[in-house]
């Protein structure tokens, strides 16, 4: 292909914006690494009279985005409007018509991957999405390409920027969950409804197709289970620094004996682990191979710019398969591995409970917990002679069905107040 290649963008937001600007601002250098020139031929927005933040020539934009999935010039489909309909049904329809697709649509990616891979394989097209997750940080060509001699064990990380700012301020300066939620509000980091990053829902999404690659399965978002930072209080984290400890919302997807956990919620780690050092809106995501061992990939995980960057460099990727003349790489053979239940899997817990302070009371507890095999590992009691008092367990690792059935003993006990949380523990025993 000695023409240029010819882009037609789905959206123009702050990630499409980012996108139109590295394309403006680094054209000659991103020509040099496609092989060739690329065109921006036609950009579907919903208001064409809107003011932007790049200049597009008015002839470019239209308000109907079928116009880019239809047209036969287009060589290369930009998805970034967001949501998943009607962003799924424009990206099968363009993959269909043998145009290389490019996404940064976690959520449709996450509902609807396979299908999409399906239909870019049976036409002959490209689909690419390194910007779904964790925005310019490079993850999904490392998991796919990079990283294939090995053997993947665990893929760990911070993959929502909202939470990871928020806990990163309830640790340092000690507000509650309400008032860190206000701040990330006020600086733009929470969206007015934040429930999606609060609740983990944004990264049940990303690990979802982390998952699928690292480990050659499809994962359904809907087996990812979750779990949000509401119920963290600045006691918890306290109580954690003091047991040596960092809390985190991590996304985890871990193989063993042939069945995955994958899984979003919040987690103590060793003040010692790479990731107790992500703070703000930073994103990092560890990995473990057997062959090459540990490696943790870190940066900014959302953005005009940052995110931009990642579909600039698909874009590229896209434009040199063209040149080829083929889509690129053959599909892997899909491993079908099941979703482990999370009552199944294994884990070490901190448990904080209210209880009353009197003889014996200990005793009743760690009993609860023997006769469901829960074995402690630390306490730490606050408080004396009082109504109610605090006591934090730290255990060894238990399945999680047995721990859930000596909670269930504890808070019948008339000496406890409460469960006030249960948090998962990662990492070496301190």
């Amino acid at each position: 292909m000695k023409r240029p290649v010819r882009i037609g963008l789905l959206g123009c937001g702050t990630v499409g914006a980012g996108v139109v600007s590295i394309l403006q601002s680094n054209g000659r250098r991103i020509a040099g690494r496609a092989g060739g020139d690329m065109v921006l031929r036609r950009v579907a927005v919903r208001d064409v009279a809107k003011a932007r933040d790049v200049e597009i020539s008015p002839d470019l934009l239209t308000d109907d985005p079928r116009l880019v999935v239809e047209d036969p010039e287009i060589d290369v489909v930009v998805e970034l409007m967001g949501g998943v309909e009607p962003a799924f049904e424009l990206m099968a329809q363009a993959l269909r018509h043998g145009k290389s697709v490019v996404t940064a649509n976690k959520e449709v990616l996450a509902r609807h991957g396979a299908e999409l891979s399906a239909l870019a394989d049976e036409h002959g097209a490209a689909l690419l999405f390194e910007g779904s997750v964790a925005g310019g940080i490079p993850i999904i060509k490392p998991l796919r390409e990079c990283l294939a001699a090995n053997r993947l064990q665990s893929v760990m990380g911070i993959i929502n920027g909202t939470t990871n700012y928020m806990l990163t301020g309830m640790s340092r300066s000690g507000v509650d969950f309400e008032s860190a939620l206000q701040q990330a509000q006020a600086l733009g980091y929470a969206e007015a409804d934040p429930t999606s990053d609060v609740e983990g829902y944004d990264a049940a999404f990303k690990i979802a197709i982390l998952a699928s690659i690292a480990f050659e399965t499809t994962v359904r978002v809907e087996d990812v289970y979750c779990e949000g930072i509401s119920r963290i209080t600045p006691a918890d984290i306290e109580y954690g620094k003091e047991l040596g400890y960092t809390v985190k919302l991590l996304a985890i997807a871990r193989e063993t004996d042939g069945r995955l956990e994958v899984r979003v919620h919040p987690t103590f780690i060793p003040d010692s682990h790479p990731l107790a050092a992500v703070n703000d809106v930073f994103n990092a995501i560890f990995v473990q191979g057997d062959a090459v061992g540990e490696l943790m990939f870190y940066g900014r995980g959302a953005g005009g710019l940052p995110t931009g960057s990642a579909v600039v460099a698909d874009i590229i990727e896209a434009a040199r398969r063209l040149r080829r003349g083929g889509n690129g790489l053959a599909p892997a053979k899909p491993r079908a591995l099941p979703v482990i239940p999370i009552e199944e899997t294994v884990s070490r817990f901190y448990v904080s409970l209210r209880v009353v302070d009197r003889p014996g009371v200990l005793a009743s507890i760690a009993g609860a917990f023997g006769r469901h095999e829960v074995s402690i590992n630390s306490v730490i009691q606050k408080g004396r002679f009082e109504d109610p008092i605090d006591l934090v367990f730290v255990t060894h690792e238990v399945q999680e069905a047995h721990l859930r059935r000596a909670l269930a003993d504890i808070d019948e006990l008339d000496v406890v107040r409460r469960i006030s949380n249960v948090i998962r523990v990662e990492g070496p025993e301190l």
